[in-house]
């Protein structure tokens, strides 16, 4: 529910004047309104001279930082730091976490948390956890979701933190595709909004009914101004303006393909899909003699689909190298919360594929006899509601 904003920044200030202080970041914009600096990031820091407060502020272009001791001058910074209108504070401290978002009305958007919890590990043994959103959050209670589905969305959370730059400013715009009941989008926006990002997050999935059920549940949550759905296919939804973040947890088969092709004519600068079934590329094998000598290597039917598994994922990082992206595949969660576990990361770099890129990706393919689904989507025009990014052909 929404809190009047004065008291809420009162809390905050305490929270930012606490010895247990941890971190606190300070980022977007008021509706109208527009702050000195685009960020404001404070940390306690231990210096020869004794403990300080270290202020890193940014204008966008450089950033600037300084070290204030505690009391009056420490007042009086965190003080300024308040009356800038910011849009967004998210502060830490060793035993919680709060997150303030200021309403289009003025007023405040407050969560609360503990800022760990604990978690017994195979073994008997107890460790302190970290999550990164703490699975108490009030935003489960509405999106519900099985524990195993939450170590996946905590994990995956994990994988886009390692992705994005740590001084990333500005707005941004990020679309889930295939998002179905949508509990990776409302959980990726709520942990980059506690980064204090200004951030527009689209979910498309193809059914009309999810689009209605996530809509309402964003209006239930305050973040209907934010968060918005559109019902419609991976290749042929429509999402404007382009987005700078591209998302896919476990589209099955194809769907990441149509994911990852959307992704490059969009010339997202980050991408992250997480593939389910590989249906398509083990087909294919099933069709075709395999080449010598690799015959064991599809003979028995598991086999040939776990070794599709693999093929399918290292020829679709060639082929985003091949479209100006450093793609690598990762484990992204452990196995026995989940068997599809491995996570394709890509970051835009813009850089042309070299001679021997073309060559080995066209090698693998021609001696497979294969058409890799992603090829065949990148090698086409651009879908309804897509960008032509002039794609590279890999041959």
């Amino acid at each position: 529910m929404p809190e009047p904003l004065d008291a809420a920044l009162a809390e905050v200030r305490a929270l930012l004047l606490d010895p247990t202080l941890t971190r606190a970041v300070a980022a977007g914009r008021r509706r109208g309104h527009r702050p000195s600096v685009v960020r404001a990031e404070l940390r306690p820091v231990a210096l020869k001279a004794g403990p300080r407060l270290q202020i890193s502020t940014s204008d966008g272009a450089r950033p600037y930082t300084r070290n204030v001791a505690a009391g009056p001058e420490a007042d009086a910074v965190v003080d300024a730091l308040l009356a800038e209108p910011f849009g967004n504070w998210h502060v830490e401290t060793a035993g919680a976490t709060l997150q303030l978002r200021v309403t289009k009305s003025g007023e405040a958007q407050v969560h609360r948390a503990a800022a760990t919890r604990t978690e017994a590990e195979p073994g008997g043994h107890d460790r302190a956890k970290e999550y990164l959103l703490d699975p108490g959050d009030p935003i489960f209670t509405e999106i519900g979701g099985s524990a195993a589905k939450r170590r996946q969305v905590d994990a995956f959370l994990r994988a886009l933190a390692a992705t994005l730059p740590d001084d990333l400013t500005g707005p941004l715009r990020v679309v889930d595709l295939g998002c179905g009941n949508a509990y990776l989008t409302f959980a990726a926006y709520r942990w980059l909004a506690q980064r204090g990002l200004d951030v527009q997050l689209v979910g498309v999935d193809v059914r009309e009914d999810q689009r209605r059920r996530n809509t309402e549940l964003a209006e239930r949550l305050g973040w209907a101004d934010r968060v918005s759905f559109v019902a419609g296919s991976i290749a042929g939804a429509i999402v404007e303006p382009a987005p700078d973040l591209v998302l896919a947890l476990h589209a099955c088969d194809t769907a990441t393909d149509e994911a990852l092709a959307r992704a490059v004519r969009w010339r997202a600068r980050w991408v992250l899909a997480a593939p389910c079934c590989h249906h398509d590329v083990a087909a294919q094998l099933r069709t075709r003699p395999a080449p010598a000598p690799y015959e064991l290597l599809t003979r028995q039917g598991i086999l040939r689909e776990r070794f599709a598994d693999v093929l399918t994922d290292a020829l679709r990082a060639a082929l985003l190298r091949l479209h100006g992206y450093r793609a690598e595949v990762v484990e992204f969660v452990d196995s026995r919360h989940t068997p599809r576990n491995l996570l394709i990361r890509a970051r835009r770099t813009g850089a042309a594929p070299t001679a021997a890129q073309r060559a080995d990706y066209r090698a693998l393919v021609d001696q497979w006899r294969i058409t890799p689904r992603l090829e065949t989507l990148l090698t086409a025009g651009p879908a309804p509601g897509g960008t032509d990014a002039h794609a590279i052909h890999p041959d």
